[in-house]
């Protein structure tokens, strides 16, 4: 993978502004021709910089109406127990996201479930019958924003 130039970082920051973009519109704003940019755009997604595009839901209108961060605490943390928690946390469909982090706890476990009942009993069940787990503690989520863009660094020097 080479590295990001100036127009590559452009095409980045107007397509995380609308993955939707058309092609035509794409090279308009950032100045190239459009078999340029689609060859660019083409190239940043082999590269695994463009990773997908994806449709942003309602989580109410999908049936969420609470969402958790439940800090984990492995029992040891060894390479063996990482990766049997993370592989089973990651086949929970409850789970938003997953970090792996540093200090008291060792994860940080994004969840979405439908009311506090539901979140009760995945916790209960998913988690505090690891044997791997030594410590949980559940926060309740009353808002949650996201940037819609990354910041990007990824320029090379006397592009």
């Amino acid at each position: 993978m080479r590295g990001l130039d100036r127009t590559d970082c452009e095409i980045l920051r107007a397509l995380q502004k609308n993955a939707r973009l058309p092609n035509n519109e794409l090279a308009r704003r950032v100045g190239i021709a459009p078999s340029t940019c689609l060859q660019r755009v083409r190239r940043l997604y082999d590269d695994r910089v463009l990773r997908g595009f994806h449709a942003e839901l309602d989580p109410k209108a999908v049936g969420i109406g609470l969402q958790a961060m439940v800090a984990v605490r492995l029992s040891r943390h060894s390479k063996g127990l990482v990766d049997t928690f993370r592989q089973h946390v990651l086949g929970l469909a409850e789970v938003i996201s997953l970090y792996h982090t540093a200090g008291t706890n060792d994860f940080l476990v994004h969840v979405a479930v439908r009311d506090s009942d539901h979140l009760r009993n995945l916790v209960l069940t998913a988690f505090t019958t690891r044997e791997e787990v030594a410590h949980l503690e559940t926060s309740l989520i009353f808002e949650r924003v996201v940037s819609e863009e990354l910041p990007i660094y990824g320029v090379q020097e006397g592009s």
